[in-house]
């Protein structure tokens, strides 16, 4: 006889109540099973093993399936906006039902939510709709640095999108280092202004971007520019890309995400200063 709750894992940690009447195991099993602890009824007809993701369960609870921002933290995508609320799919006309401290966002999307959570594909379309191009772009293109988009599934997306947003997907990198990387080079596209992206400098190393083959525009993450070190590395590539005649201009995640016309009007400033130059 089989064993339930290895069954409902091999499931995929969670199942209907119906898909496992169907394979042998009766309502009272079922019952007996919920009050013991060794599985649990996460809402009227669904039943999970204890080891379930929280954000999961959340999500069955509510009514759907984790989708959006949700599913992209457990990618580890970056997100230039995250709330940390579940993101739970319900459908077109989905019944979203009360649970308790639920703090869910709904989407009402079309299509039929899965059982535990929606695709990647599917979530960084759902994203879009929630956050916005910007947000997407830079998710998206997390998501081909980590390898986590076939081509097949990267077509499939741009397909999914209108017409008007298609060429986002077209502009996507896999060699973005961070999202912060991505947002800079999406502003700076929309400007009409060409950039070299993971330009390789003799003496300095890699830098993020070059403009104009004389700027230096460097995107500094927390990750990887905190702390007295790094500054002090930062500072030395700085000085080599200077004696080569570069100028460099570094913008940390606030500055770019939160004071941008600041960061535009520098960028700006220093292109024209290279065109009074030649």
């Amino acid at each position: 006889m089989l064993d339930l709750a290895q069954t409902i894992q091999r499931l995929g940690g969670v199942a209907r109540s119906a898909q496992l009447q169907a394979l042998g195991f009766s309502r009272t099993q079922l019952s007996r099973h919920a009050r013991s602890g060794t599985i649990d009824c996460v809402r009227s007809g669904f039943y999970a093993t204890p080891e379930l993701d929280e954000s999961v369960r959340t999500a069955i609870a509510h009514g759907g399936a984790l989708s959006c921002a949700s599913v992209l933290r457990i990618h580890r995508i970056w997100m230039l906006d995250d709330d940390h609320r579940p993101h739970v799919w319900v459908g077109p006309h989905g019944r979203v039902h009360s649970h308790s401290s639920c703090n869910c966002l709904s989407h009402f999307h079309i299509g039929k939510p899965p059982l535990g959570r929606a695709s990647l594909e599917v979530a960084l379309l759902h994203y879009r709709r929630c956050a916005g191009d910007e947000a997407f772009f830079a998710a998206f293109e997390s998501a081909l640095s980590k390898r986590l988009l076939s081509k097949a599934a990267r077509q499939r997306v741009r397909a999914a999108l209108p017409q008007s947003a298609r060429w986002l997907v077209d502009l996507a990198r896999s060699d973005a280092d961070s999202g912060l990387e991505s947002v800079l080079r999406l502003r700076l596209h929309i400007l009409g202004i060409r950039l070299d992206c993971q330009v390789q400098v003799a003496g300095v190393g890699r830098v993020d971007f070059v403009v104009g083959g004389r700027l230096i525009i460097e995107a500094d993450g927390k990750l990887n520019h905190d702390g007295p070190s790094m500054r002090h590395k930062d500072l030395t590539r700085d000085a080599a890309a200077s004696a080569q005649g570069f100028e460099t201009l570094r913008f940390d995640y606030a500055q770019i995400v939160y004071d941008w016309t600041r960061v535009q009007s520098s960028i700006l400033a220093a292109l024209n200063r290279l065109e009074e130059r030649v």
